[in-house]
């Protein structure tokens, strides 16, 4: 029964095993150059895993939609899947599109931010305005050490709408030798 399976799909198997290959030296080589990029730019390595497993998932999702093709899926079959989904997806999305705009902010931070971990920044901000470290940059917000201690989380779909300025760069170092007691008598 295996063997009947393995001649009847003979092609289709060999078409999918290059593609699979195919997908995974692109995904090798993406992986590799958002590593360079990252290290290059000084990327802390938690924004660097964040960005590639977004490109793991979207790959599979391409890989599987090879895939469903290589094996005889027809085209509307699979529009009756994808709209389907995609109206799931729809309703859904309506109600959340704000964790989207934060998820898709974090990806535009990752590769043109000009602020990194550690660099105080003032934000202008007309109700809220802040002056702070950035602690951490997260996939949906920005952790900001403010001058009494108090960690302040700032959405990041927020911070790309509003002007910031750079107070200081490489601020958490003063930041973090105030706290330790070493001016102290």
């Amino acid at each position: 029964m295996l063997i009947n399976f393995f001649k009847d799909y003979r092609d289709e198997l060999i078409i999918s095993t290059i593609i699979l290959i195919s997908l995974f030296i692109i995904r090798y080589i993406i992986h590799f150059t958002i590593t360079k990029v990252a290290r290059k730019n000084e990327i802390n390595d938690a924004r660097i895993r964040l960005i590639r497993r977004y490109i793991t998932v979207t790959i599979l999702v391409i890989a599987l939609l090879i895939e469903s093709f290589v094996f005889g899926t027809e085209f509307k079959e699979i529009a009756v899947i994808f709209s389907s989904i995609f109206a799931v997806i729809g309703i859904a999305l309506f109600a959340i599109w704000s964790i989207l705009s934060n998820i898709t902010s974090g990806i535009i931070m990752f590769f043109n931010f000009p602020y990194k971990v550690g660099d105080k920044i003032s934000i202008h901000d007309k109700d809220f305005p802040i002056t702070a470290i950035i602690e951490d940059i997260r996939a949906f917000q920005l952790h900001l050490r403010v001058e009494n201690g108090d960690l302040v989380t700032y959405p990041n779909n927020l911070i790309l709408q509003k002007a910031v300025t750079l107070v200081e760069k490489d601020a958490i170092e003063d930041f973090t030798n105030d706290d330790d007691g070493s001016d102290a008598v």
